[in-house]
């Protein structure tokens, strides 16, 4: 008996994976292509870069705002694994933190078209947003305690400010080739630095 349901599970267990990898690797497809041509994309062209058939793209996701959806999910969860990660791998917690929100305006910059589409009124959409603060605010008040614990930021700015203040200067980035939103955001990092005590003044 036990052999038996050890030889099924094996076979379902890869089936399994084998359809998580195809879905991770659609949506990987489906946010490129967000990227280069907005959420209009035809889906023809999102399969192509997936390698697959359109028909299996509208098995995985039979309308557009369940690919929209997915691909929103997938990479709100990317930016938020990569958080700890970060945290573990950098040379300070300073630098983690940096680098996560470069990440996080990595994902505000260039989903070309979402900003709209969830502002729809599709019911699809309506959760969203919460599922976005909820998952990431955690993600950067992490990385903001250990860095005000080293003593390398100050300690009194919270993770939802500096992600709205982020998404803010994030705002219009692509339309204005005069406006270079990631520099703006490089310099509000650097206002969280905290400052030396008994550093001495110019002058």
């Amino acid at each position: 008996m036990g052999d038996i349901d050890g030889g099924t599970d094996a076979p379902t267990s890869r089936k399994r994976a084998d359809a998580r990898r195809n879905e991770q690797a659609l949506l990987n497809a489906a946010g490129a292509a967000f990227v280069a041509s907005g959420v209009d994309v035809p889906v023809r062209d999102i399969a192509a870069r997936a390698g697959v058939g359109v028909a299996t793209i509208y098995r995985h996701f039979p309308t557009r705002a369940d690919l929209i959806v997915a691909v929103y999910r997938h990479q709100v969860e990317a930016c938020a694994e990569a958080g700890p990660t970060l945290l573990a791998t950098s040379d300070s917690p300073h630098v983690a933190l940096a680098r996560w929100i470069d990440l996080f305006v990595d994902f505000l910059v260039t989903k070309h078209g979402l900003a709209e589409a969830l502002q729809s009124d599709d019911a699809t959409f309506q959760t969203l947003h919460a599922y976005f603060l909820d998952r990431l605010v955690p993600v950067c008040a992490g990385l903001l305690d250990a860095a005000a614990a080293a003593g390398e930021i100050r300690p009194d700015v919270t993770a939802y400010e500096v992600m709205r203040g982020v998404g803010n200067l994030c705002i219009g980035a692509g339309r204005d080739p005069r406006y270079d939103a990631r520099r703006l955001v490089e310099l509000l990092i650097v206002g969280l630095r905290r400052h030396q005590e008994g550093k001495a003044t110019p002058g």
